[in-house]
């Protein structure tokens, strides 16, 4: 089956802008690691810390299947070229996908052994205290 000429076009153009979003990501993980620590580095490191959080708790066998199906969906999203806000905007583009990831965690963390989730986040443990929140009843 050949491709035709003008599906060709796009299908490069996707590849390209795929492509892009990967590489900034991986410079966004490398910029993190020589910040100075504080906020703008958390900022930094937050969307590598999800997507290694993600991908860990994916396969862990004490996460349930409705926190596997949330972190796999909010993965798809991230990874997703379709956005609510247009990645190509300054400060804000990235937004959506921390607060789909953020909420698919929160949702995650209601089933998940809280060892469990610290064993899975690679960044600090701090930032996903704050992120999940307390645990209804807990101190």
């Amino acid at each position: 089956m050949t491709v035709p000429e003008g599906a060709r076009g796009w299908l490069a153009a996707l590849a390209i802008a795929a492509a892009l979003i990967v590489l900034t990501w991986a410079l966004l993980a490398v910029l993190a690691r020589r910040l100075p620590p504080g906020l703008l580095r958390d900022l930094a490191a937050f969307i590598p810390d999800c997507i290694a959080c993600a991908r860990r708790l994916r396969r862990h066998p004490a996460v349930p299947r409705r926190a596997k199906a949330a972190v796999v969906i909010a993965a798809v999203y991230l990874a997703s070229p379709i956005d609510l806000i247009p990645e190509f905007l300054p400060v804000i583009g990235p937004l959506d996908d921390i607060v789909v990831v953020a909420l698919a965690l929160r949702y995650a963390a209601r089933s998940v052994p809280r060892e469990v989730l610290h064993e899975a986040w690679p960044g600090e443990t701090r930032l996903l205290d704050r992120l999940i929140g307390a645990r209804p009843g807990a101190g």
